[in-house]
């Protein structure tokens, strides 16, 4: 049986998966997570097969929560299931770790599909994307150029986010285990590899990059 954690920040539809997942024997459904540091915890404690994993959450996006999830657990397999159709995204999701990518506009028997093509070794692409973004996410995937990470670490990426979701140096501090200054060097770092000189910046390029829901 395959057991399974879905990660998404709205309720609603964490449940609804939920509830077809129930429909298929040889599915568990282990957990539920709101965002991607939940997701971190879970893993670890729950032992899923397959994460089914949003991209646009809070605290910790999907990107990053895949990139640290694989990384920790290189067994795990994470299906991208995201409103994001974007090319450079959905190569950021790949290049993170993930094995499959749908949308969530996506009919149910084709994540069904895609579970069972992931359990077989393979990476599953939904219809749309694999019609609409397949040049480009090729592109990206082979041509180091095309990379948009601007060289920024994990680290430096989970400070991004939460500096571009509006928390101050002490929350960020709080919830990364940080010293204040330890965040401080980070920005500055970020700033310096991005040519950003203000939060506002900052804030335009998370939301770009798909490193944030804001």
């Amino acid at each position: 049986m395959m057991k399974v954690l879905l990660v998404d920040d709205h309720e609603i539809m964490r449940e609804g998966i939920c509830a077809l997942l129930k429909k298929h024997d040889e599915l568990e459904v282990v957990g539920q997570a709101a965002d991607g540091r939940m997701a971190l915890e879970l893993v670890n404690q729950l032992k899923p097969d397959v994460v089914i994993m949003d991209i646009g959450m809070p605290n910790l996006n999907g990107i990053e929560a895949t990139r640290q999830m694989v990384l920790e657990h290189p067994h795990i397999k994470v299906m991208a299931l995201s409103t994001h159709s974007d090319g450079a995204i959905v190569a950021k999701m790949i290049k993170a770790g993930a094995t499959g990518y749908m949308l969530k506009e996506s009919a149910f028997s084709e994540l069904m599909d895609g579970l069972r093509t992931m359990a077989d070794g393979k990476t599953y692409l939904c219809t749309k994307i694999a019609k609409v973004v397949f040049a480009d996410y090729i592109n990206l995937l082979t041509n180091p150029k095309a990379d948009t990470q601007d060289g920024l670490t994990s680290r430096e990426r989970e400070v991004l986010q939460l500096v571009a979701e509006g928390h101050t140096t002490k929350e960020i501090a709080r919830v990364l285990h940080l010293s204040p200054k330890t965040v401080d060097s980070h920005r500055e770092h970020i700033m310096e590899k991005l040519s950003i000189r203000n939060v506002a910046g900052l804030t335009k390029y998370a939301i770009r990059e798909g490193l944030t829901g804001a």
